[in-house]
């Protein structure tokens, strides 16, 4: 159970998407990633009439903005494991970053996005868990 506390939840965003750029071929360019993520993978009439399309992006940048609920959530631990989780949240993002920079395929908006998220997670979870370290040795005026 404790695994799941120091594991990163926004590497299930990421790798969902590092599997769909590797399936195509091994070095897939941004405009066939775009492709996929931009076909339409459901449509749900509404009742205003309109239909609402959903891609596989929509939903991948879907599940990453509720991964991120989940970590804000764990953040506000201050024993060892929310520390842990925060060093591998920061390799995530590293790895999000060389990712985007360096391989064609990554050079999307979705994961841009997705790596904004893992840097949000990182950057809130320093901060929450500072706070509430503050908070629980009443570090400050008294």
């Amino acid at each position: 159970m404790r695994f799941f506390l120091v594991f990163p939840l926004m590497v299930i965003p990421v790798a969902l998407y590092n599997i769909l750029a590797i399936s195509g071929s091994a070095f897939s360019t941004a405009a066939e990633i775009r492709a996929r993520l931009d076909t339409d993978f459901q449509a749900i009439p509404m009742i205003s009439g309109s239909i609402w399309q959903i891609t596989p992006g929509h939903l991948l940048i879907t599940l990453s903005l509720v991964m991120l609920f989940f970590e804000m959530i764990k953040s506000t631990s201050t024993d060892h494991t929310a520390v842990m989780n925060h060093a591998f949240s920061m390799v995530l993002f590293i790895i999000c970053l060389v990712e985007f920079l360096m391989f064609p395929a990554f050079g999307t908006s979705v994961f841009f996005i997705i790596g904004l998220m893992a840097l949000l997670d990182v950057m809130a979870g320093f901060m929450v868990t500072i706070a509430s370290a503050r908070r629980d040795f009443a570090v400050g005026d008294a």
